[in-house]
């Protein structure tokens, strides 16, 4: 019994069957890298708008608290805050625009 035969031989790897798997494997890793530079760009963008409304908010309460201080200070009491609120929406609108006019980054 010892020198019987399996019923079936084992079924050889076909070359077709590789080839498809490497093209597979090609056809995911291009994939992976257009999804790759997908997400760095979204990134990018949410980067880009969390600045600006950072600067927006920033411009507009510095702008305030320092009016409020000088009034406080001075005893001028709304012109301090509406100058300091107009300059700080002033220097606000300065930084979106400079931002929105620089060229981005190429990561490569």
């Amino acid at each position: 019994m010892s020198d019987e035969k399996p019923a079936r031989e084992p079924i050889a790897e076909d070359a077709r069957i590789d080839a498809l798997e490497e093209r597979l494997k090609a056809a995911r890793e291009r994939e992976d890298e257009r999804n790759r530079s997908k997400v760095q760009g979204a990134d990018a963008n949410y980067r880009s708008g969390n600045r600006v409304l950072a600067d927006l908010l920033g411009g507009i309460l510095g702008g305030s608290v320092i009016g409020w201080a000088v009034d406080a200070i001075f005893g001028t009491l709304p012109w301090g805050l509406l100058v300091g609120l107009f300059l700080g929406i002033g220097v606000a609108f300065r930084n979106i625009i400079r931002a929105a006019n620089t060229a981005p980054k190429d990561p490569e």
